[in-house]
């Protein structure tokens, strides 16, 4: 587990990633050190970030981190939270269950820390819910705009407050795309049968609601005739569920017959950027990632910050999942400027649970209940010949 605070200068990715390889702990023997008791207004004010840096996760964790990191960045410039600055904690884990639990204590061990906000991605995030549901903290911190794929229970949302779509509003979104655009039938492709398991209801349950037919492809890794059947689909719109590593291996594989464009379908754990640099996609073939944010292209006012609080900080493109990220710190930064009195755990719980909407520059998070009311899902493409629209 590497426990990280955020750098003080602009840095492009190779230097931030060796920057954080070089400042593990520091920051975690810097705010053991602050004194609980001293009053709120000299206390440090910090949030944790916890990011899954395991091979299949780093792709949509990186982007997403620095996304955040640029967020509070830019707010402590800017005189951070009514005069007090906020210490951006990130924990790093390698996807095994001890290791989140292991930054998940020391997430609650930090006096000043009082939320978990925008963790990423959905395996830590989804153990993370489970680890706030068994109750071994009091008082919890709230976790904050976690990027997960199912929506929580009515129990788990008293301390889980989402904020982006869910697996089963994309899936919705795409297939109600695809029927609009006359489409018939298209292939399903599960990356593994983990995600087979959680998301072949959600598939069955939008192609039924839009009269559209599903064929279930053989999982990816198979042999024989279902390999063949994997690299040379009878359908040319496919629908696939899973991460940019596993959609490269599909898609370099794809054979696409002279003359005929295949269109394949994805949900927003697909980093288009990182896919591109991949390279490898078959001739003929286009990617259409289904996002869970506005289009990085947009003139709304969070995306117009993003963009720029990233050139001036990060030598970064813009991204999808950086913009998550951003959005997941700047909603934190909301909350926590709306507590008129001591900003603590308790309080920054209580102000969640009262689930008041917040506009946060154009991005609404509205709820009915404990569920939310609202939702952005767009797509963009990446066309045969590397090229991003959208």
């Amino acid at each position: 587990m590497h426990f990280l605070d955020r750098p003080a200068s602009p840095l492009n990715r190779r230097q931030w990633a060796q920057w954080t390889a070089a400042a593990c702990a520091v920051a975690a023997s810097e705010a053991a050190a602050q004194s609980p008791a001293a009053p709120d207004s000299q206390r440090t004010l910090a949030v944790a970030q916890i990011a899954d840096m395991s091979p299949g996760q780093q792709d949509v964790s990186r982007d997403f981190l620095v996304g955040s990191r640029a967020a509070w960045q830019d707010l402590n410039a800017r005189g951070g939270i009514r005069g007090r600055s906020v210490q951006h904690i990130t924990l790093e884990t390698d996807g095994t269950s001890a290791n989140l639990q292991a930054a998940w204590q020391a997430a609650q061990r930090q006096p000043g820390c009082v939320a978990l906000s925008g963790c990423v991605g959905n395996a830590a995030a989804a153990g993370l819910v489970a680890l706030q549901s068994s109750g071994g903290a009091s008082p919890p911190l709230p976790l904050i705009a976690p990027w997960l794929h199912n929506a929580v229970s009515e129990s788990e949302a008293e301390t889980v407050f989402e904020v982006f779509p869910d697996h089963q509003v994309q899936i919705t979104h795409a297939v109600k795309t695809l029927a609009s655009m006359g489409v018939q039938q298209i292939g399903v492709i599960f990356a593994t049968a983990q995600i087979k398991q959680q998301s072949q209801g959600y598939v069955a349950q939008a192609a039924q609601g839009m009269g559209l037919q599903t064929q279930i492809l053989p999982l990816p890794g198979s042999g024989g005739a279902a390999a063949k059947q994997l690299s040379n689909p009878a359908q040319t719109i496919l629908l696939f569920l899973g991460g940019t590593p596993e959609l490269h291996d599909f898609a370099s594989k794809l054979v696409t017959p002279a003359g005929r464009q295949c269109y394949v379908v994805a949900l927003a754990d697909v980093n288009l950027q990182v896919l591109a640099q991949m390279g490898g996609t078959a001739k003929g073939t286009s990617i259409i990632a289904t996002q869970a944010v506005p289009l990085v292209t947009s003139s709304a006012p969070i995306v117009r910050a993003y963009r720029e609080t990233l050139a001036r900080l990060y030598d970064e493109p813009a991204s999808p999942q950086g913009l998550a990220g951003f959005i997941a710190a700047r909603y934190t930064a909301e909350v926590l400027g709306a507590i008129s009195g001591p900003v603590t755990r308790v309080s920054v719980l209580s102000t969640l649970q009262r689930r008041t909407d917040v506009n946060v520059g154009g991005f609404s998070v509205a709820y009915q209940g404990k569920r939310r009311t609202n939702a952005y899902v767009t797509q963009s493409m990446l066309t045969p010949d590397g090229r991003i629209v959208g």
